[in-house]
């Protein structure tokens, strides 16, 4: 077999570095039109960083003071809910840049920030407070102990849980419905087995986002797959022929 010419290698290389070229600028074109996804997730990899620096007894102790539990919610609420929506408690960060590009990103570009940023915020603030109602009442109950006024209550799940669920509007019916049964089950069957007041968050989470309706108003038509489909098949089509 004959080694390929200087100019075929030449030719090669030229056209592997325009794909890098191309998906970088579609990459970056991504980003910028989620700029409070990215500024987010850029703040949770700072503050990551800072947690994995920390002993555990200092890191318990430090989150707790930014924790939206009973004690923090009823001394200095508006602090913890702001602070604890910047940090990762037991997550790894990769993981949620994974599923902040999915949804946190989609949910934007469709929306919009502010409309974004409101379903997130609603998701966050008003599921935390129906949560540690929840257990607010347990405790009074006899159901909890005294000591879960205190319970680590930090994290971005109940935000992302809210941006999970509007996004079925954005996509086209029949589909639509069968992406809102998986939420409803992926977040609702925690709530039967495992009847913990996280999990009640998680699943208020996704009837606020789902609450949200009016502001999926007007923001372009439904994404539908079977159109994404055909273009992709037709794209390669195209590609094959040339």
């Amino acid at each position: 077999m004959r080694p390929s010419s200087p100019p075929a290698v030449t030719r090669r290389a030229g056209r592997l570095a325009a794909a890098v070229r191309r998906w970088s600028a579609r990459a970056w074109g991504y980003v910028r039109a989620a700029p409070g996804t990215y500024l987010w997730l850029a703040v949770l990899f700072v503050t990551t960083v800072l947690v994995r620096r920390m002993s555990p007894e200092f890191e318990a102790e430090f989150l707790r003071q930014r924790s939206t539990n009973i004690h923090q919610l009823s001394t200095d609420p508006v602090r913890v809910l702001i602070s604890s929506a910047f940090w990762i408690d037991g997550g790894s960060w990769p993981s949620y840049a994974v599923l902040y590009t999915v949804f946190h990103a989609q949910a934007e570009r469709w929306l919009g920030t502010p409309r974004w940023l409101t379903v997130a915020a609603a998701a966050h603030v008003l599921a935390t407070f129906a949560s540690e109602g929840v257990l607010l009442w347990a405790i009074r109950q006899g159901l909890a102990p005294q000591s879960a006024v205190d319970t680590l209550d930090v994290g971005v799940s109940y935000a992302l849980a809210g941006v999970v669920a509007v996004l079925t509007y954005r996509i086209a019916a029949p589909w639509r419905y069968g992406y809102v049964a998986a939420v409803l089950v992926f977040y609702g069957i925690p709530v039967v087995t495992g009847r913990t007041f996280t999990d009640l968050g998680h699943f208020a989470s996704v009837l606020i986002g789902l609450a949200c309706f009016p502001l999926t108003r007007h923001r372009g038509p439904a994404w539908n797959p079977v159109d994404t489909f055909e273009r992709a098949r037709e794209h390669v089509r195209r590609r094959r022929a040339g």
